[in-house]
């Protein structure tokens, strides 16, 4: 028996043994199995394996825009940066990763029209492991779907599921530590949410005999599994529903049912016209809030402040943390700051490198010679 047609045996098992305390350690333990199964499978190339696409992370940060064929991410793209992604209206015309920049509040934000991902791409179909390699690289996921065809938005998050990225999840707050001897024990700040013996049994399921594992919130096999694995990608996202200018007033209300019917509303999704160029301005605005940059400009020496292009860093960034991003050798240089803006108590107010930065900060450092 292949390792396909395990996996295929462990899902059935798992989904027709119901879950109650009785039952929780059995489906930890097939729960555990059947990740291992999956971690071997994709380790051989599975189904329509790849080395996945070669794509060179620049400018700020990076926004992965994925969605099914012909949904308009090629489209958007092009309205949005300055790529000329191939346009055509059927489906599979982006048959590679499309870089552009988009130029927002002095960043520049890298976007990737990937292919359109369908059912089963964590699996191998249509790429789909190349696809989502990439979409693992990126600090913010873009979901792009039809207006007409919301449920693509659960199917989507499914598919990045099984390729082990989670959206809008913190990782587990669990730590695993081998040890030479003693077996495995469980200490927990919280009420773990599982019995000690199925937390013991998943642990042994994936090789572990010695260990100590401290967990520090509820958890689920689901989330005890991804803590134990260590190779889950987390990452936020957010939501464009497309060809919003194509709908009738009337079809208005089952929009929002849909969406609800998956958890979005109006105000956590942004509507646009990819090919009218409508929404754009606020979809602009919603990439820049939900990446958590902010713009510091410095005050050079001898040139004044460079308004025209700020140090673009994370929000809560601290003086540090922008004297990292700068480069060179100014951190050994450092005698103190001068800050002046949102962050600071008063013009030129002097601070150190642990001093945190707010967006719009003017920053002067003073070095020595």
């Amino acid at each position: 028996m292949g390792l396909e047609e395990e996996i295929d045996d462990i899902r059935e098992e798992i989904a027709s043994t119901p879950y109650n305390k009785a039952t929780e350690a059995h489906i930890g333990r097939l729960k555990a199995k059947l990740a291992e199964k999956k971690e071997d499978l994709d380790n051989q190339g599975g189904a329509g394996g790849g080395s996945g696409y070669a794509v060179q992370k620049t400018g700020d940060a990076t926004v992965a825009m994925v969605g099914f064929p012909s949904v308009g991410k090629s489209t958007l793209l092009n309205a949005l940066t300055n790529a000329e992604s191939k346009v055509g209206a059927y489906e599979f015309t982006t048959l590679e990763v499309k870089p552009g920049m988009l130029a927002y509040n002095g960043a520049n934000i890298q976007l990737l029209d990937v292919p359109g991902l369908i059912e089963g791409a964590a699996a191998g179909r249509g790429r789909g492991r190349e696809v989502l390699s990439v979409v693992r690289t990126a600090d913010l996921l873009l979901f792009v779907i039809s207006v007409f065809e919301i449920d693509q938005y659960a199917m989507l998050r499914e598919e990045l599921y099984e390729n082990k990225v989670r959206i809008d999840e913190r990782p587990p707050d669990v730590t695993v530590s081998k040890r030479d001897r003693g077996g495995i024990t469980v200490t927990s700040s919280v009420d773990p949410g599982l019995e000690e013996q199925t937390i013991k049994d998943v642990l042994r399921e994936h090789g572990y005999i010695n260990a100590a594992i401290t967990i520090r919130e509820e958890l689920t096999v689901d989330r005890l599994i991804d803590a134990i694995m260590d190779n889950r990608v987390y990452l936020p996202s957010m939501v464009a529903v497309n060809k919003a200018d194509l709908v009738d007033p009337s079809y208005v209300d089952t929009v929002e049912s849909d969406l609800r019917e998956h958890g979005l509303d109006r105000e956590s999704v942004t509507f646009i016209s990819a090919e009218e160029e409508r929404g754009l301005g606020s979809l602009k605005e919603r990439i820049w809030a939900d990446l958590g940059l902010i713009r510091v400009y410095m005050d050079k020496p001898g040139r004044g402040i460079d308004w025209d292009e700020p140090l673009i860093v994370e929000e809560d960034a601290t003086v540090g943390d922008a004297i990292e991003a700068l480069g060179g050798d100014f951190d050994q240089r450092f005698r103190f700051a001068r800050v002046s803006g949102p962050s600071a108590q008063h013009d030129e107010q002097q601070v150190g490198t642990d001093h945190e930065l707010a967006d719009e900060d003017v920053l002067k450092l003073i070095l020595r010679r």
